[in-house]
């Protein structure tokens, strides 16, 4: 059996089912912000603020955040594996990745709990 200690699950399947639920949450949540864009008579700095002020918003979007980062690395991890063949290369590569999504997740925490 061949498992890899940089994959995010435990095997494929695994990985496949953290993209797919990670894919609904974003799509959520994109389907929602759209929604709520649609539908705002007007979308100034008061609207937006009462917006991101609510908790459920907060953690709606630290989700989403979350989420959007486990999706990009499960799939930077799946192109690395597959286009980079140079050991030390990719192992560089996914480091970057990771420390990347580490701080965006931080970042979008932040500014989500600042507001």
């Amino acid at each position: 059996m061949v498992t890899s200690a940089t994959s995010l699950g435990r095997s494929g399947l695994h990985d496949w089912m953290i993209q797919r639920v990670t894919a609904v949450v974003l799509a959520l949540y994109v389907i929602y912000l759209a929604s709520f864009v649609f539908s705002a008579d007007t979308l100034d700095y008061t609207v937006w603020h009462s917006l991101f002020a609510q908790t459920w918003f907060k953690i709606f979007s630290i989700l989403a955040v979350a989420s959007l980062c486990f999706h990009a690395w499960i799939g930077m991890w799946i192109v690395s594996t597959d286009y980079i063949k140079f050991t030390g290369l990719r192992m560089v590569f996914q480091v970057l990745v990771i420390l990347a999504c580490f701080a965006f997740l931080l970042w979008g925490a932040q500014i989500l709990w600042s507001v």
